[in-house]
């Protein structure tokens, strides 16, 4: 999805980081842009460096090895103490004071900061922690860390937000709480980066996503144009046989009509259902990498 008039809020060219001790590179080579108010997704197992990009564009590594990265406008080497006022970091594995409570925890962030920062009752209240908001953190399951080092990320209202796995691990209703307010920073122009392993997650969030493996950006575009591109579309149509039987098959959509498979069953037998069948993302990405992704041992529900 080509957005003009726009301007790109993080811009990579050509990044290589190998880390020390090792002979390969995590990442090789990757070039891509992020604009303004998008929601951006890197997809790609374990190990794929979608971590390692993201500890670039976080600026954990002080010094680039190879290629180009510009954020907000600089160069990311160029930024110091000062990046972290305009940006928002939520990574999978929560760290908080656990002797604090809840919004004590907040307080405490938000006094780090010189810009104006939210109520931090508030963002507790938004993600269901307003009556555990006075209860200390040692006694919060994992699920309400994770909800909680969520909106850390928000307090200070920055612009470009980074979230690793911002949903792995929570129930169907805090998942789609967390999600809807994703949503909404992108409505008010935020821009956001995941990266994750979640399938649904990417095709229900993301305006575009890039494939990661081995190091490597093996697509980018949106959902809808990635699965055009490489997605094979499919009809599943059900019918009656000649014994009054319940029968099922599966045709390419495309030259359907001409299909002597497709004929056969509308002229010699009685059709119950007609669907159409789009790739998912994950048969497309198996098909662009030819890697599965694993299955997420975080997806067991945490309340």
């Amino acid at each position: 999805m080509e957005t003009q008039n726009r301007a790109d809020i993080i811009d990579v060219r050509n990044l290589v980081y190998t880390y020390p001790k090792n002979s390969q590179p995590a990442v090789k080579g990757v070039s891509f842009a992020v604009q303004q108010g998008e929601i951006f997704g890197l997809l790609g197992p374990s190990g794929a460096g979608k971590s390692t990009i993201q500890k670039v564009l976080t600026h954990q590594f002080r010094k680039l090895q190879q290629g180009n990265v510009t954020v907000l406008g600089r160069e990311i080497q160029s930024w110091g103490a000062d990046y972290y006022e305009k940006i928002g970091v939520g990574f999978e594995l929560p760290n908080h004071f656990l002797r604090l409570t809840g919004i004590e925890n907040l307080r405490f962030f938000a006094s780090l900061y010189k810009s104006k920062t939210h109520d931090p009752m508030s963002l507790l209240e938004m993600v269901g922690l307003g009556k555990a908001a006075n209860e200390r953190v040692s006694d919060y399951s994992k699920g309400m860390m994770m909800r909680l080092n969520f909106v850390r990320a928000l307090i200070h209202d920055p612009d470009l937000l980074f979230f690793d796995e911002p949903t792995s691990g929570l129930d169907p209703v805090n998942a789609r709480i967390v999600k809807q307010i994703i949503f909404d920073l992108r409505a008010k122009g935020k821009t956001v980066v995941l990266t994750t392993h979640n399938m649904f997650d990417v095709e229900e969030l993301c305006d575009r996503c890039g494939f990661m493996v081995r190091g490597e950006m093996a697509a980018l575009d949106t959902v809808e144009t990635l699965k055009a591109r490489y997605g094979e579309r499919k009809v599943n149509i059900t019918y009656l046989d000649a014994e009054k039987r319940l029968q099922k098959t599966t045709l390419p959509l495309d030259g359907l009509g001409a299909n002597p498979e497709f004929q056969a069953a509308l002229n010699g037998h009685e059709i119950q259902t007609i669907h159409s069948q789009e790739a998912t993302l994950e048969q497309v990405f198996v098909k662009v990498t030819g890697v599965e992704l694993e299955a997420d041992d975080e997806q067991a529900v945490i309340q």
